[in-house]
């Protein structure tokens, strides 16, 4: 089984949690706690795979915590003020 990062949040405009696999396009889930966020993500990774495998699309190799640091170093800087100059 690959393993993909998994990053979970709170929604306050969907009043529940967001949990994202950022390696897998528009592969999320939502829940009302983050263990259900969690499940549904699991099952929506699975689904993404298998329809990626049939469609024979190419599946991204996991890069996990290296790509999430990345992201978070965009989000940071982006939110520096001489980031916004």
């Amino acid at each position: 089984m690959y393993k993909y990062a998994i990053e979970i949040f709170y929604s306050e405009e969907d009043e529940g949690y967001i949990a994202v696999v950022p390696e897998l396009s528009e592969c999320s889930a939502f829940g009302e706690t983050e263990e259900e966020a969690l499940e549904e993500v699991k099952t929506a990774r699975y689904l993404w795979l298998e329809t990626a495998k049939k469609e024979r699309r190419k599946i991204p190799k996991p890069q996990g915590r290296e790509m999430l640091k990345a992201v978070y170093k965009d989000i940071l800087l982006s939110k520096t003020p001489s980031a916004n100059k």
